[in-house]
């Protein structure tokens, strides 16, 4: 028996669809075959369609529920609700305890320093799959919220543009991306388009709601918005390269979008 499939399985973010050749003795029907169990879990097969009595090799397709199978989406789901949910009486304990003089405020909080971080490891067998993206995508909120924070529009503008540029690009490509970029089949024109409309606008709703509030202020909101429209071109040929093998959208959007958006602000 062996499997073929298209080298390129492990990223595809489509149904995928597997060939198992099996050569099969003379008068062996199929169902006797000891197949089924050695499958993944999260594989399904219809060994009915195999010719009864084949002296030939036989071809089986067997179809993935997805990039990480139906069962490993369920499986980490539970597993993320079940260390939120650890994770939050944790802090609610060592928090009515300290409310109560029972132990001390610092005392509780280096205990819930260490007890986190061991719960945290101590949950990774449970899930199936590190999703990368979503990884990476956390990680950027943080780098911006501990850099930048909301003293400066270069963290505003790089955020905005991940989050409603690129994300907005990703729902219109999959929706209206007919019409192909040519340097790069998988992105579209719908897709990079949208990325930099919406992130531009994005960009510049968020500035001035920051601005409203009082934590920077835009004396020219002409300059502000060409220096956002540069920004959101940038990001948005970056988004458009054919590079995501290597660098993740989450990464590469957000830090082209800081270092033009730190050339173009100068703060």
């Amino acid at each position: 028996m062996s499997l073929v499939a298209p080298s390129s399985i492990l990223s595809s973010s489509s149904p995928l669809t597997l060939q198992l050749r099996i050569a099969l003795p003379q008068r062996t029907h199929p169902s006797n075959l000891p197949l089924a169990p050695r499958l993944n879990r999260n594989l399904t097969s219809d060994l009915s369609s195999i010719p009864a009595y084949s002296r030939n090799t036989t071809s089986v397709s067997v179809y993935c529920l997805g990039p990480y199978g139906g069962g490993s989406i369920l499986q980490d789901a539970g597993a993320a609700s079940l260390v939120m949910g650890g994770a939050y009486a944790l802090v609610s304990t060592f928090d009515k305890l300290s409310q109560r003089n029972i132990i001390k405020q610092n005392l509780s909080r280096k205990l819930v320093h260490i007890i986190s971080g061991l719960l945290f490891m101590v949950s990774w067998p449970v899930f199936r799959e590190l999703l990368r993206g979503p990884l990476y995508y956390v990680l950027v909120l943080i780098f911006c919220a501990v850099i930048f924070w909301r003293e400066s529009p270069v963290g505003v503008v790089s955020l905005a543009m991940m989050c409603g540029g690129d994300g907005i690009a990703d729902i219109m490509g999959r929706r209206f991306g007919k019409l192909k970029i040519p340097y790069n089949q998988q992105k579209s024109w719908a897709g990079s388009i949208s990325m930099f409309v919406f992130g531009f606008f994005v960009s510049m709703g968020m500035l001035y709601y920051y601005s409203i509030l009082g934590y920077f202020h835009m004396e020219n909101w002409v300059w502000t918005m060409e220096r956002v429209a540069l920004v959101s071109l940038v990001a948005t040929v970056v988004e458009s390269l054919p590079v995501t093998q290597v660098v993740d959208d989450n990464v590469s959007v957000p830090l082209a979008s800081m270092l033009t958006a730190i050339l173009s602000f100068g703060y």
